[in-house]
């Protein structure tokens, strides 16, 4: 019945997992306005590009990536301008 004991909990235990993931390696990885990369890259959808320096740039990012290290742990799945 308590809910704002409940969700302190939740968030002391998600920084928790959040920091023990960041301390063995584990990092996020930001894609916008980068050229698209396949090796990390996942394109799940293009769209038209407004001007050439667009072209082959992550234009929104739907999930983020992740790495371990040098390892891809998920790949980052974006929207690129063609």
């Amino acid at each position: 019945e308590d809910i704002v004991a409940i969700k302190e909990g939740i968030a002391l235990i998600y920084n928790k997992l959040k920091h023990s993931t960041q301390q063995k390696g584990l990092v996020a990885f930001d894609s916008i306005g980068t050229t698209f990369d396949a090796d990390v890259m996942e394109a799940i959808t293009h769209i038209p590009a407004t001007d050439e320096s667009q072209k082959n740039k992550v234009i929104d990012e739907v999930e983020k990536g992740y790495k371990l290290g040098d390892k891809v742990i998920r790949f980052a799945k974006v929207v690129i301008a063609q």
